[in-house]
């Protein structure tokens, strides 16, 4: 599978990447980050597009193959990437919201770290 994000509001950078794909795409809802602390916190996920009326789309874990950690899942939503959340919020999706984040995609290496929808 190819992944492409080009440079947008929600994600500072951009990928053309190709992944192995290992088994088949799940939407996701929640995955462990462990990017702000070190113990991980439960984050919603969803997918972010292009749309300016619908931005929210679904986010998928896709079981790949990973040079590193043989096989990982790859987070990945729309066409601007993936936003994040923690999980006790209660604010709507925003782009605008400091307290979320966008990123192009997440690469997860453990199942228990997902929650599937």
């Amino acid at each position: 599978m190819f992944l492409e994000i080009d440079n947008n509001p929600n994600f500072d950078g951009s990928y053309f990447l190709r992944f192995n794909e290992v088994g088949s795409a799940r939407v996701v809802t929640h995955v462990k980050s462990y990017d702000r602390l070190s113990q991980g916190e439960w984050c919603e996920v969803t997918g972010w597009s292009d749309d300016p009326e619908a931005p929210q789309v679904p986010a998928y874990a896709q079981p790949v193959e990973d040079s590193g950690a043989g096989a990982s899942f790859l987070i990945f939503g729309g066409n601007w990437g993936i936003r994040l959340k923690p999980e006790n919020s209660q604010e709507p999706w925003d782009l605008y919201d400091s307290r979320q984040w966008g990123e192009g995609y997440l690469l997860i290496g453990d199942v228990r770290d997902l929650r599937f929808g």
